[in-house]
């Protein structure tokens, strides 16, 4: 199981191309076998940005998440206190985005890699972040 950044999602099921390589390479693998993780943190920050007009889906955001929580070995993963607790508690020096801070806390608590272009995120020694 790998856990997906809200912008790996978004490029796995709108803009592949955008994906790199070893990204690409991972979601091909753990799709069909452990599946996709999606924090429900990045359901909310999509609907935040197309809300305010800083992302534009192809569909309204109801029919657009309908549809991009059946991909094949998408699983949504509900906000849990436990990794709103942890992402408090992560060991610095990380940054203060909360929606990051969860996604880390997400994957370290399975021990799973988070797949992520944010620099902050690849560069953070606490967490397997790959890109």
């Amino acid at each position: 199981m790998i856990l997906l950044d809200t912008h790996t999602w978004l490029w796995m099921l709108q803009e592949p191309s955008r994906l790199s390589p070893e990204a690409s390479r991972l979601i091909a693998i753990e799709e069909p076998q452990n599946g996709l993780l999606i924090s429900t943190i990045s359901v909310w920050e999509i609907a935040v940005k197309n809300g305010t007009g800083k992302l534009r889906l192809p569909l309204p955001i109801e029919l657009w998440y309908g549809q991009a929580r059946t991909h094949s070995g998408t699983v949504i993963e509900p906000l849990n206190p436990v990794d709103a607790i942890a992402s408090s508690l992560l060991p610095d020096p990380f940054h203060r985005d909360p929606a990051d801070r969860i996604l880390v806390a997400i994957a370290r608590r399975y021990d799973i890699p988070l797949v992520s272009c944010d620099e902050k995120i690849l560069a953070y020694p606490h967490v397997k972040a790959v890109w």
